[in-house]
């Protein structure tokens, strides 16, 4: 078992320098003393320079790029490096605890994916993200799988594209999963980034996935719901440009996306729908609730929601008068704090263990 650090980075030396540190205090034992560190460099204005090895003796090795191909620069990475698992970072991010070879040696094989538990420096959560759709500064991925699904799309930059890896992975027969077995920490460093920007990616990006994934009598739904979500993020953010840009792009590009939809049943699991499912029908019969409220509301509220009426209980909003508080997103960041600050319950079956082979059925974190 072999762990490639996959750090794609541009113009933020002191970030890397930082993240770099972190990584020559990890304990190679967790690594299962086979590990290699590979930073792909994106162009950046001044070459990335980069020690052969850290404290820890983990080698280090240094790709540079001829011009910034944004998320897709791990996959110049992933093809040089020699790990079964790829161990996804961004420059900003790090590892502070888990067990990587001990996870990595229960998981499935039908498992491609494990996303962490990511806390930012403020001790809240990273957003983003489904049950079955990971974060990309902070999971590990089999090589194999990656590989065999072409990796990251270049067209989408950065945003989004981990929707895409996912879906591709679904598809090929994969399954992604979550555990707070492991824990990074993801500094989310501000330099470089325009929320404008952000927003205008995540419209025309996110807009893209639901237009190449989404079964055909959900797309139309789907894309609406994506646009009203990011118009009131614009509405708050006053990011009005962004959106514009975004929906601009969406609606010049969307035609040539190719068409691949997922089948209803792995549609359900990309978006949540079948995790939350899973598990919040039980939760609610376990506690004999007839009113639900929704606490925090977040991405996915929609569904949880839909899963609430198909239980036959009955959505409230006091949730002074509700039987059962809901945390109300199936991100899985958001989901924890909305739990621990609301005293509610989750949408999706979490659990702090490492994977077990024969939880193949489950999603977990």
């Amino acid at each position: 078992m072999r762990f490639s650090f996959i750090i794609p980075t541009r113009n933020r030396h002191d970030e890397l320098a930082h993240t770099l540190h972190q990584l020559a205090s990890y304990d190679p034992a967790l690594l299962a003393n086979a590990a290699e560190v590979i930073v792909a460099d994106n162009a950046s204005d001044a070459p990335v320079r980069v020690p052969s090895r850290l404290a820890n003796a983990i080698p280090v090795h240094l790709i540079r790029l001829d011009h910034n191909a944004g998320a897709a620069a791990r996959n110049t990475a992933a093809q040089r490096a020699t790990g079964d698992w790829l161990v996804m970072l961004d420059d900003d991010s790090h590892p502070t605890a888990g067990d990587f070879a001990a996870l990595a040696q229960t998981a499935p094989e039908d498992l491609a994916a494990i996303g962490a538990e990511i806390l930012l420096p403020s001790g809240i959560h990273e957003s983003g993200g489904l049950p079955e759709v990971i974060i990309g500064c902070a999971c590990i991925i089999r090589r194999h799988a990656f590989l065999a699904v072409g990796g990251y799309d270049p067209s989408f930059e950065y945003y989004a594209e981990e929707y895409d890896l996912c879906a591709k992975l679904i598809a090929a027969g994969h399954r992604i999963t979550h555990s707070r077995a492991l824990r990074f920490e993801h500094r989310k460093v501000d330099s470089g980034r325009s929320f404008d920007r952000i927003l205008a990616r995540l419209v025309r990006n996110n807009g893209w996935v639901i237009a190449r994934y989404a079964p055909d009598h959900l797309r139309d739904d789907a894309l609406r719901a994506m646009v009203d979500r990011y118009r009131t993020i614009a509405h708050r953010e006053r990011a009005q440009t962004g959106y514009n840009d975004g929906i601009d792009e969406l609606t010049s590009t969307i035609d040539n996306q190719p068409r691949v939809p997922l089948s209803p049943e792995h549609w359900d699991r990309f978006t949540g729908l079948a995790a939350c499912r899973a598990h919040l029908i039980p939760q609610i019969r376990q506690h004999s609730a007839k009113r639900i409220a929704l606490v925090a509301r977040g991405k996915g509220d929609d569904l949880i929601e839909q899963v609430i009426r198909e239980s036959g209980a009955e959505l409230v909003t006091d949730d002074h008068t509700a039987d059962l508080r809901i945390a109300g997103s199936l991100s899985p960041g958001p989901m924890m704090d909305a739990a621990r600050v609301h005293e509610s319950k989750a949408a999706w079956s979490m659990a702090p263990e490492p994977l077990c082979s024969h939880a193949k059925s489950r999603t977990t974190m």
